[in-house]
Formats: C-alpha cells, structure tokens, sequence
C-alpha cells in the first residue's frame, strides 16, 4: 500500500492533477506515511520527473505549472504533519538567475524541491543584477547562495557574484547550475558546489551544509 501512495503522488503530480495529489496526501497520512517521506519520495520525486521530461522537449511550461500546483496543493496537506526533529533548522537559500538571463524554470524547480527538503527559500527571479544577490545573502543571512544560467553570455557574470561573496559573506555556500555550466567551470568560477539539475541541488546542497556543520 505505501508504494502504490507514493507512487500515487508521483503520478498526480507529473500529470499536474491537484484533486488526486490531495487525496494522496490524505491517505499517505491515514497510512502513517511519515509527511517528510511523503514529499520527498512522492511529490519531489514526481516534480524531479517533471524536470528530466522538460529536458528533453516531453513537457513545456503550462505543463509544469499544473504539476508545481498539485505539488503545493500535497506539500500543504503533509507539512503540519512534518516532524519537526526530522527537518532539523530551516537552512536558508538565496536563489536567482542571473543578469542577462530570463530562463527560470530550471531555477523554479530547484525551489520546488527546496522547499519540499524543508529550505527556506527566497527567490530573486530572473535577471538578477550582481549587487542584488550579495544584498539579499547580507540581508538575510543566508546559508547557501544559488545561481543559474541557460545563456553562456549570462554565465560569465557568476564569477564576479561568487568572489564578492568570498569576501563579504565568506560562511555562505556558493552553487551554480544551469545548461552551459559544468562541474569543471564551476570550480573554475569558484564555487562551492555544481548541480546539473533540481535533484541534484538538495543532495549538493545537503553534502556542503554537512561538510561546514550546518546539517
């Protein structure tokens, strides 16, 4: 019964229907599905899909929007019931896209995900000028800072974000992410961690925290 509700929950929200992704929820709860496993191993699980399908040209943005709204309408049924031990200290992030660059759905999975793991997240948007990410790190303290990019001509501002950070906010986690960048440039700009995708971010992310203390 437990795979067949997780799986459920998957399925729901792939295909984006909200009123199934509820009743999920519900009998995920009534089955004594721990929430925190729920989300990740149903409704993360279902939206990591959504974004390999989106990759490869199987899903488009009002797609992805349905499924991102049955993954809330879940996440709100399963998160009162989140144990509190489990999640640990919400952790926050800073994530955007940077100047120059518009193309957010990579960066709007990464957030989904997030806060499905129990992040906090706040979210610049898109073509988020340099300054505007070091504010926001400064302003809320933020634990980790995360920048994507789709367009080579927009990548190149990172390395720039990532050294004023080093120097203003040396405790914050620097991740990249995005089509054009790889492990190999990420570490060449400087960064503390590369992700080729959302799933990949809340592992990252989790690995570096780990390394510093911080989960």
């Amino acid at each position: 019964m437990k795979e067949e509700i997780l799986r459920g929950l998957t399925d729901s929200v792939v295909s984006g229907d909200v009123e199934k992704c509820v009743q999920y929820a519900k009998r995920a709860l009534e089955a004594g599905i721990d929430a925190y496993e729920a989300i990740m191993e149903g409704c993360a699980r279902g939206m990591s899909l959504v974004s390999e399908k989106y990759e490869k040209g199987e899903m488009y943005v009002p797609e992805i929007l349905c499924s991102a709204e049955a993954m809330y309408a879940a996440m709100d049924v399963l998160k009162p019931h989140l144990k509190t031990e489990r999640v640990g200290t919400p952790r926050k992030v800073v994530l955007g896209v940077v100047r120059g660059d518009i193309h957010d759905i990579g960066k709007n999975l990464v957030k989904l995900m997030m806060e499905a793991a129990g992040f906090q997240v706040i979210d610049l948007g898109r073509d988020v000028p340099n300054e505007r990410f070091v504010e926001a790190v400064l302003k809320e303290g933020a634990d980790i800072c995360g920048m994507s990019a789709l367009m080579t001509t927009s990548m190149i501002f990172m390395p720039e974000i990532i050294r004023e950070l080093k120097q203003k906010a040396p405790a914050t986690i620097t991740m990249v992410g995005g089509g054009p960048l790889s492990q190999e440039l990420a570490k060449a700009y400087g960064a503390d961690g590369y992700a080729k995708d959302a799933a990949a971010a809340i592992r990252v992310a989790k690995e570096l925290l780990s390394r510093r203390g911080g989960m």
